[in-house]
């Protein structure tokens, strides 16, 4: 069973063939969210047909396109139901139309962080536990939950992802959301180099000379003893462990997943980030594990491909 996976994130769309939780043939490239979703459809099209050719299978033995995108979703109907400063015209899409007459697939689609809960949960460091959260850390702030083996989902479909819109400092920065003060607006790649700017030491940092201004370069100047860098970093690590003390009390899991490409730089602040939450986090029964997913930018393709074989009727686990 060959299904057809597609990972639409704020700055990049990743595509994949998978079989049995093996990546087949795989591409990635620039999501220019801020053109729209629309204007992705054909690229994603065509990534079908060479991802096709490059693993010698034909379109005929796909059996569905699962799509995670950055939103809130509703699955009974496979709408975004809003933007959050991303792809604007995702919600006026009728994505199972086009994927139906243009890929021939059924369409299923999840929101980015519950997608890929669901693949470390299946295929990477959350096997073993059915008592899991997800923080996802990039461009913006994703998060999702399991409780007892069921995807937190909710009515509306907004339980347990909206972590990156829970308000960690009154009065804050604007959100996208509409909310003031939200950990996606406080402390997420989308926003750094308007924090930095805010910053006093900004124009004696290297920060205003980077080419840009993104995690990877905050942790490394930082470790460099910029005065600016260092700010920002603490300011993260302070809002992130507020987050996750926040989830933790919220859907008692036995481990927290970190996932996005944030984390790729985790050594620079995992281990202040743990001693925060194990000191805040009122976990009676013990500790709180904190980890690094095993799937890294793949866990939301694991997660499509677990829904491809599923499918709808049979995904209870997955929430559905």
């Amino acid at each position: 069973m060959v299904s057809f996976v597609a990972d639409i994130g704020g700055t990049r769309i990743k595509l994949a063939l998978m079989r049995d939780q093996s990546i087949l043939a795989h591409e990635c490239f620039a999501a220019h969210s801020s053109e729209g979703l629309a204007p992705q459809l054909p690229r994603i099209a065509q990534g079908l047909d060479s991802l096709c050719r490059t693993a010698g299978v034909r379109r005929s033995e796909c059996v569905a396109f699962a799509v995670a995108f950055p939103s809130l979703i509703d699955v009974t109907s496979n709408r975004v139901l809003a933007a959050y400063g991303k792809y604007h015209d995702a919600p006026e899409l009728d994505l199972t139309l086009w994927s139906r007459e243009t890929l021939g697939l059924p369409l299923l689609i999840e929101n980015d962080a519950r997608m890929a809960l669901i693949g470390e949960w299946q295929a990477g460091a959350g096997r073993g536990s059915d008592d899991l959260v997800m923080v996802t850390l990039g461009t913006g702030v994703g998060t999702a939950a399991l409780i007892q083996g069921v995807v937190v989902r909710g009515k509306h479909g907004q339980a347990g992802v909206l972590g990156g819109h829970l308000t960690v400092q009154q009065n804050g920065r604007a959100c996208t959301c509409g909310n003031r003060g939200c950990v996606e607006a406080e402390a997420s790649t989308f926003v750094l180099s308007a924090l930095a700017a805010a910053l006093p030491d900004y124009e004696r940092s290297a920060l205003r000379r980077a080419d840009v201004i993104d995690f990877p370069t905050l942790f490394r100047l930082a470790r460099d003893r910029d005065a600016c860098a260092m700010s920002l970093k603490a300011r993260a690590i302070d809002i992130w462990s507020s987050l996750i003390v926040n989830l933790v009390h919220a859907y008692d899991p036995e481990r927290v997943i970190l996932g996005g490409g944030v984390v790729a730089g985790a050594a620079e602040f995992l281990p202040e980030l743990e001693r925060r939450v194990l000191d805040h986090a009122h976990t009676p029964w013990g500790r709180v594990s904190l980890v690094r997913g095993e799937l890294g930018d793949a866990a939301a393709l694991h997660g499509g491909e677990y829904l491809c074989r599923h499918g709808v009727s049979s995904g209870i686990a997955a929430g559905r």
